[in-house]
């Protein structure tokens, strides 16, 4: 049976797609994890159509198999759009039509950029980091990671600060609020000096932005004392954090460092500075070997982001809101938490959002596919939240906090079997392979090429389910442990 993760994936998102507006929607719908929307569009293509697609399909080997995916998303659950709960969502004291903003980056540099976004659906943008630098980037500056075929599992930037001069993009920013009043219009700024914060500060606040935010985290300046080294201090977080918001009326929102042992310590010097809010994570210092993204022949430590960081931004999320100083902060609307890092669809999103998180930005994915995204990112968390009758979405925010524990307050007298399905699996072997190589050698293969879970040595670690390329493992229930 072909599974459908594997084959969207396959697609190649084309711009104007050959293979027609619709469908090519519906596979994209299917791409960002938004089944609904995809069985809808699906249900509204004859076979006909459905033919000539894959006939026009223009992919590097075999086209994608279009009659298929409508197949399997026949059953998907179908709501019109006024069933669907609103996405509106206070954050530092701005209420937002959605919580989904463009991060400051390579993404929103520019008004014709952001206006496109505005018009395509983002709630907001963290404008890229404004200075009174000269700044000079270099070429190439991006890098990916990848596995398996799979593009942009990790990617590396080099990229630093706005390279236009600072009135221009203070200038953009004041056209901005004008032509797109409802959206949020956040200036990021870096100085290099305590007055220097503050008079960008101030030009932020006279171009009528919404807020501020300090960028405390830039991992690759090429001057020393900026960026993450001050991110890395806790005394100069508090010092400009204070400062600034002294010196304007607007909400100060700081941008933290991941590159540091805990995000607990400069977060409380943030809420103890007075800061409305805190931005997490910026990309994580990191050297990629790729000999097509050297400079010149040379390599450096460079930012890196993408879907691999997701699990360390959630960690370090959780090292603030599940605090009890900051948490009480982001109930009483004190100080709210934007989460950044890994973010490409809606359940991207909803984990951040669970963790405490009342806005979300991104910044890699729209590099890979697009402002287009933020439809899918909308609808599927909307659909979700239709499913599980939530009305508003301040009631997902910090509900998986009480589930996270430490490491030894973990259950560790029960375990759960693996299960295999017989009708899915078709005999490739390598849950035996892991097993053996790199599990406990609790499963045979026989020569008719099944799998069987020996359950006198199987300890529950679940690498095979992990490994099975066709989800044919699942999990039986949670029972006690022998002995």
């Amino acid at each position: 049976m072909m599974h459908i993760n594997e084959e969207v994936a396959r697609c190649l998102l084309c711009e104007n797609a050959p293979c027609g507006a619709k469908v090519a929607r519906a596979i994209r719908a299917l791409r960002f994890d938004n089944l609904w929307t995809a069985g809808e569009l699906f249900a509204q293509i004859n076979d006909a159509e459905i033919e000539a697609a894959e006939a026009a399909c223009i992919h590097y080997d075999k086209p994608i198999r279009i009659a298929e995916l409508k197949k399997l998303t026949a059953n998907s659950q179908k709501l019109t759009a006024d069933k669907l709960p609103s996405l509106e969502l206070n954050f530092c004291d701005m209420v937002c039509e959605n919580p989904f903003f463009l991060a400051s980056s390579a993404v929103c540099t520019n008004y014709d950029m952001v206006a496109r976004a505005f018009d395509a659906g983002w709630a907001g943008v963290f404008y890229k980091t404004i200075c009174k630098q000269d700044i000079r980037e270099v070429s190439p500056r991006f890098d990916a990671v990848r596995k398996e075929g799979t593009p942009f599992v990790g990617f590396r930037n080099m990229e630093q600060l706005s390279e236009n001069p600072y009135d221009v993009d203070f200038d953009i920013l004041r056209r901005l609020k004008q032509n797109y009043p409802t959206k949020r219009v956040i200036a990021s700024i870096m100085g290099q000096s305590e007055e220097e914060w503050i008079e960008l500060a101030k030009m932020a606040e006279d171009a009528g932005c919404d807020a501020v935010e300090l960028n405390f985290s830039c991992p690759q300046m090429k001057l020393s004392g900026l960026g993450s080294d001050i991110g890395q201090s806790n005394d100069l977080i508090l010092c400009y954090t204070s400062c600034i918001k002294d010196a304007v009326s607007i909400p100060v929102i700081p941008k933290m460092t991941p590159n540091i042992m805990s995000m607990r310590s400069p977060a409380l010097a943030c809420f103890y500075a007075g800061a409305h809010g805190i931005s997490a994570i910026n990309t994580i210092k990191s050297i990629t070997m790729s000999h097509e993204a050297e400079v010149s022949d040379k390599k450096t430590i460079s930012g890196y982001s993408g879907k691999a960081v997701k699990p360390i931004a959630l960690r370090m999320i959780y090292e603030m809101t599940g605090d009890p100083v900051i948490r009480k902060a982001g109930i009483e609307k004190h100080m709210d938490i934007s989460g950044i890092g890994g973010i490409e669809t809606w359940r991207d999103a909803l984990e951040f959002i669970q963790l405490g998180c009342r806005n979300v930005q991104v910044c890699t994915a729209v590099m890979q596919y697009g402002y287009r995204i933020i439809d899918d990112l909308k609808l599927g968390l909307q659909h979700y939240m239709a499913e599980r009758g939530i009305v508003e979405l301040k009631n997902l925010v910090g509900e998986e906090l009480k589930n996270i524990v430490l490491p030894s307050d973990l259950d560790r007298e029960t375990m759960v079997f693996p299960k295999i399905d017989r009708d899915k699996c078709i005999g490739c072997g390598r849950c035996f392979i892991s097993c053996m190589d790199g599990g406990h050698q609790a499963i045979t293969f026989d020569e008719e090429r099944k799998p069987h879970i020996v359950g006198t040595k199987c300890v529950g670690c679940h690498l095979c389910r992990l490994v099975c390329p066709t989800g044919a493992i699942g999990q039986a229930k949670r029972m006690q442990k022998r002995g």
